[in-house]
């Protein structure tokens, strides 16, 4: 038994441009966007095709800018393209399509730029930035978010719900660390002191990071659990339901004689 498939139009999961955005803003958006994802459509983009420019685009903003410490115009450029996230469910819905291909797709796409965006600090911390503590705690947060990631599909394909809304999930992880490197960018237009929001991101994205991901393994551990539990009830009731049919149907027999 498995769990029911995200579809791209209907994520069971925020994507990142969803989460950058309460739901009055994403009703906003959705009313600009509209127009511009049914161009598209009519220039015959596929969904697929925006879901690949944007990750490209978030790949080279996070890879070009990040590591020469460029992190104001660094996160434009990965903002920008991050809004490929509404574009694509746009035309999807527009479509009516809802596959699981376009779910499959934007979920391993969704891990290239993680690790592009973590990549880039990675980068940055161990070069010009200088510094090989962040240059570790960047490292953490690209390795804790790719596994925080696979221990919920890990849990979902035997069969588990993983029912657990962790503390720092991949849309906090993402806001939190792009938020806080844009707004360390302004260093380099002479706003003092506030390149320090940037480490001090990083440690917290980590540390929740950690967190999560222990609520996701003790929450798998318990479920898988219970759900051995109820499989060992089953087995053991079942003979009793096939006895007592027995009973049952030997009886009638003797009653009809």
């Amino acid at each position: 038994m498995g769990q029911p498939v995200a579809s791209r139009g209907q994520t069971a999961t925020p994507t990142l441009g969803k989460a950058m955005l309460n739901k009055y803003a994403r009703a906003f958006f959705t009313r600009v966007l509209t127009p511009f994802a049914a161009f598209l459509i009519r220039r015959g983009v596929s969904p697929d095709t925006v879901t690949l420019i944007g990750t490209a685009g978030v790949v080279a903003g996070a890879l070009v800018f990040y590591p020469m410490g460029e992190f104001f115009w660094g996160t434009v450029v990965i903002t920008l393209f991050v809004f490929s996230d509404l574009v694509d469910g746009n035309m999807a819905r527009q479509l009516g399509r809802s596959s699981r291909w376009g779910a499959f797709l934007d979920s391993t796409l969704d891990r290239v730029a993680d690790g592009a965006i973590f990549g880039g600090f990675i980068l940055w911390y161990a070069g010009g930035g200088d510094d090989l503590v962040l240059c570790a705690v960047s490292i953490f947060c690209l390795a804790s978010g790719q596994v925080v990631s696979y221990t919920k599909a890990r849990g979902e394909s035997i069969g588990l719900p993983v029912a657990v809304n962790g503390l720092v999930e991949r849309a906090e992880r993402l806001v939190i660390s792009l938020v806080a490197a844009g707004l360390a960018g302004l260093h380099a237009f002479g706003v003092p002191g506030i390149q320090y929001l940037l480490p001090v991101a990083l440690w917290i994205v980590a540390v929740g990071s950690l967190v999560t991901l222990i609520q996701r393994v003790v929450t798998v551990r318990r479920e898988s659990a219970e759900a051995e539990e109820a499989e060992v009830a089953q087995d053991d009731a079942a003979p009793q339901d096939d006895e007592g049919k027995q009973h049952n149907a030997s009886h009638g027999s003797e009653a009809a004689t």
